[in-house]
């Protein structure tokens, strides 16, 4: 089985490249790779590469993030999140090959309490939550084997993270005020790729035609909810982390005293961030057979390979 990975130095992607390595030839791709284009806003370039490689698989990792940016270019965001994964979709259909993407909680409007599902109907505040979205539609329209992978909160060791920024401004500040009326589940790329890499060779151990004795492959594909179990807010995360690295780093030094929580509205952003990030995953554990862990373990276990 051949690989293509795309977005290979980012959080994702990193993992990505340990997890997919023991499924096959693995050929991994970033924006400013030069034997392969791997560059999304060459759409052409994109394609030729797919062209060329011919893989089995394509994992597609790359994406335009940086949400308050994304306001002020909207043309740039939506070819890097949506028209480039389109090409991809195209590509793989004519290869039959399966397409892996992941898109974001930031495809809804955040409104309830209530963990969102797949079949939700989606309403985003923001530029980044719309390509993203867009992306999901193009993929499905142009390739039925797809898997889509929306999640949200992503961490990881490599690289900044919110756990990260807590504990460099602890030990600078006396006091730290963080939000605390927007829900999800902070979730580690380790997971991600983990998941991704399970569910990769179910759809490849299964069959790709209807028998009596065995599901189609096929009927696998489509969106999936994919975060850490659990749910907390900004402001109990932050307290966690620092109660956290006490525990693994006694010497660390805390200067902060007080951690005082705050609404969304006293840290305006240019882009609307959704208050309930919550996510059902239930039709992703019943398809793959798979348990998500607490986010609680996730955090703890990344808290203690950087401290």
């Amino acid at each position: 089985m051949k690989i293509l990975l795309f977005g290979k130095g980012g959080q994702v992607g990193w993992e990505l490249q340990r997890s997919l390595s023991p499924l096959g030839e693995l050929i991994a791709l970033d924006h400013d790779s030069t034997h392969y284009c791997g560059d999304f806003s060459n759409l052409t370039g994109l394609a030729d590469t797919l062209r060329a490689v011919r893989p089995d698989i394509i994992v597609n990792a790359a994406a335009h993030t940086a949400v308050d940016k994304a306001e002020s270019e909207p043309e740039l965001v939506n070819t890097l999140n949506a028209l480039a994964p389109q090409v991809l979709a195209l590509e793989a259909a004519k290869l039959g090959a399966w397409l892996v993407h992941y898109s974001t909680d930031y495809v809804f409007d955040g409104s309830g309490n209530t963990p969102w599902v797949e079949t939700d109907t989606p309403a985003p505040l923001s530029v980044y939550g719309a390509t993203k979205l867009l992306g999901e539609v193009l993929i499905a329209q142009a390739n039925p084997r797809h898997l889509i992978f929306r999640t949200s909160w992503v961490y990881a060791a490599r690289g900044g993270n919110f756990a990260k920024t807590m504990l460099r401004l602890a030990q600078e500040r006396d006091k730290l005020t963080v939000i605390n009326d927007q829900f999800g589940a902070p979730t580690g790329a380790d997971l991600l790729a983990d998941i991704t890499a399970q569910a990769i060779r179910h759809v490849t151990q299964t069959r790709h035609t209807s028998t009596p004795d065995g599901p189609n492959a096929d009927t696998l594909a489509g969106i999936y909810h994919l975060v850490a179990s659990g749910e907390t807010n900004w402001f109990e995360y932050a307290k966690h982390v620092l109660a956290q690295a006490q525990l693994v780093q006694p010497a660390i030094q805390i200067k902060a005293t007080q951690v005082n929580p705050v609404p969304t509205s006293a840290f305006p952003t240019p882009a609307r961030r959704p208050f309930n990030s919550r996510m059902n995953t239930q039709k992703l554990q019943t398809t793959f057979g798979l348990t998500l862990p607490p986010w609680q373990a996730g955090v703890n276990r990344m808290l203690a390979e950087i401290l």
